[in-house]
């Protein structure tokens, strides 16, 4: 664990980073959390770049802290993005659904820094070895695109394995995570569903009641058969996918049924034929508030955990 030299690195007050979650996401959000000492991210998706564009020029209106952009390198509008933020001068990359390696260099000319999403110590390994600057060991319980690999059991497998700053994202939404994760040897972590209950957020009212009301169980696994698995809220697009599955039916097909169904969730607010993304830190969440009042609760709920913590407590 070395916090000082992940802040450090990305210019941040505390060490939190927000989830570049597609759609969800906006410059809104992002601006807000930078603002408040966390690194807030944009998430690209499948957008094209003329909208990136747009969601980066919010934050630049709204802040002069640092922010980020995640890029997700099966876009079909990869190149471009990666052109835009140089051109735009973002501060930090993070990337996910492939290997950053074919535009590194155009990232370190540009004084980027990239910080790739892994799902195992391999992918950490190989990451390191094309220069990144830290990566974020995102376990199964996260919301959105998954690995098999929990958080407690990845997160130090990567810190043992690597010589970079590890940021810990997947089941994280409080002080008690935060300080579970430097526990396990993190520099810092990532947290999505948590901040999805941002006012800031600028998804609909019915994605984020639909967090809000989710209990412990509630988040599904699906899509498993495309190589592609996504952790969601249960409802009506959850039950076809499992059907189709169930029925082995092509992967073309389940991928057919998710498209677009993730904005007309967080769009539209339909939210039982819409893709529901969130994590299984849910049940967790009940309210909404400031980034603000969530960096703040998180980072005073932390440091009450350690001041607290007396080692006699691990003896009779």
């Amino acid at each position: 664990m070395n916090t000082k030299q992940l802040l450090q690195l990305l210019d941040i007050d505390y060490p939190i980073i927000q989830g570049g979650m597609a759609w969800v996401a906006t410059g809104e959000l992002a601006a807000a959390v930078s603002e408040a000492g966390g690194l807030g991210m944009i998430g690209a998706g499948n957008a094209p770049v003329d909208v990136v564009e747009k969601e980066i020029n919010k934050v630049k209106a709204k802040t002069d802290n640092p922010f980020g952009v995640n890029i997700m390198l099966l876009s079909p509008f990869v190149d471009e993005i990666v052109d835009l933020v140089i051109q735009k001068q973002v501060p930090v990359v993070t990337t996910g659904a492939g290997n950053p390696g074919k535009y590194m260099d155009k990232f370190k000319e540009a004084g980027i820094k990239v910080i790739p999403v892994v799902p195992s110590v391999a992918l950490a390994k190989r990451m390191e070895r094309q220069k990144v600057d830290a990566v974020i060991a995102e376990g199964t319980e996260a919301g959105g695109h998954i690995g098999e690999l929990t958080t407690m059991a990845l997160v130090p497998q990567i810190v043992n394995s690597i010589n970079l700053p590890v940021i810990a994202a997947g089941g994280i939404g409080d002080g008690r995570g935060l300080v579970a994760a430097l526990a396990l040897g993190a520099s810092g972590v990532q947290m999505g569903t948590r901040f999805v209950m941002c006012h800031e957020c600028t998804a609909h009212d019915n994605y984020k009641q639909a967090i809000k009301k989710a209990k412990d169980r509630d988040t599904l696994v699906t899509a498993r058969s495309t190589g592609h698995p996504v952790r969601t809220i249960k409802n009506k697009l959850t039950k076809k996918f499992t059907k189709m599955e169930q029925q082995g039916v092509p992967k073309e097909k389940i991928e057919e049924l998710g498209a677009g169904m993730l904005s007309k969730a967080v769009n539209e607010g339909d939210v039982e034929e819409g893709s529901v993304m969130a994590g299984q830190i849910s049940g967790l969440v009940s309210q909404e508030q400031s980034a603000r009042e969530i960096i703040e609760e998180v980072m005073t709920e932390a440091k009450n955990l350690v001041d607290s913590f007396d080692s006699k407590n691990l003896e009779r």
